[in-house]
């Protein structure tokens, strides 16, 4: 809910969002397709969500992902 709340409080048009999470299960869920209902108007690049557990080995996994979003 924070986050619903931050994203229904700021403008995001025009705006990229790029969502990544940390998780025991879900992933990102339906996280992303919310982001879309609520920022209809932004660009949502594709996310990332690593398991809370493996967080500390997950540092290649975060360096390729950021490398394939060409930003």
């Amino acid at each position: 809910m924070p986050v619903f709340s931050f994203l229904e409080s700021y403008d995001f048009s025009g705006k990229t969002i790029i969502p990544f999470c940390s998780h025991e299960g879900s992933g990102l869920g339906s996280g992303v397709s919310d982001i879309e209902k609520l920022c209809p108007d932004s660009v949502i690049l594709e996310g990332l969500a690593i398991r809370g557990s493996k967080v500390s080995e997950s540092k290649n996994d975060i360096t390729e992902w950021i490398d394939s979003l060409g930003i």
